[in-house]
């Protein structure tokens, strides 16, 4: 079994239950002939209102990891449980549901229709979810938390990379997510709209105390957080 790394409300004796529970998470992919062993047994908890960043080199298994954490893919063995769920062994099906109610995801290439406002792009995990009511109000209302109010009916191609990349994060909290997921959030920005983005979103875990997951191979991000598990050969290798 790999470290295991408790959450920081469980070290202090809370009764905070974990949103995030893995243990000894295994993945192995099938490449031909050969085994390839991503994950060897990672154990962690992330309790609610964390700050995290999952980092490691390239081939490390980060990203695989992230694809478990983000119900994308399921582990080989093992347990996933997501805020108080278990999606270990969850068809196709059940995975969606559960990104779609459970994880608001943000990617390095913002994932944005371009042909769709930014109003309809933060509309759009409504509509998969089934509400029918007052959708565009709670996406304005969305817009307007990241600053965007008076951006509503602009095209992707219409607005700055910082700008976008505001509203994959609104679109990404519309649900009221368990956590928010991103993937090398800035990786796509000039250094001053990564700026600000970051501080944006750490004001959410500041302020709405979001539970923030990023997954990043960026130092300068690392240092923002308030704890890193390290990624190494398909293993937690330290934490701090």
């Amino acid at each position: 079994m790999g470290l295991v790394v408790e959450c920081l409300a469980t070290r202090m004796m809370t009764m905070t239950e974990p949103v995030i529970t893995a243990r000894d998470i295994t993945k192995v992919y099938r490449m031909g002939e050969v085994d390839v062993n991503a994950l060897r047994g990672v154990t962690f908890d992330i309790c609610p209102g964390e700050v995290v960043a999952i980092m490691g080199p390239s081939g490390s298994g980060k990203s695989t990891l992230m694809n478990i954490i983000g119900c994308l893919d399921v582990p080989t063995s093992g347990q996933y449980i997501l805020d108080g769920v278990d999606v270990s062994k969850m068809t196709d099906d059940e995975l969606a549901i559960t990104r779609n109610k459970k994880i608001g995801f943000v990617f390095q290439s913002f994932m944005l229709l371009s042909r769709t406002s930014a109003l309809g792009n933060v509309e759009l995990p409504l509509r998969y979810g089934g509400i029918k009511t007052n959708r565009r109000e709670i996406a304005r209302k969305a817009l307007e938390s990241v600053g965007l109010g008076d951006r509503v009916n602009h095209l992707p191609t219409e607005m700055s990379g910082g700008q976008q990349q505001r509203v994959a994060i609104a679109r990404a909290l519309v649900n009221n997510p368990a956590i928010l997921l991103a993937d090398e959030p800035t990786g796509n920005l000039d250094s001053q709209s990564g700026k600000e983005i970051m501080n944006l979103i750490l004001s959410l875990n500041r302020d709405l105390g979001t539970t923030i997951v990023i997954v990043t191979h960026d130092p300068r991000i690392g240092e923002q957080m308030k704890r890193i598990i390290r990624v190494t050969d398909g293993l937690v290798e330290d934490i701090r």
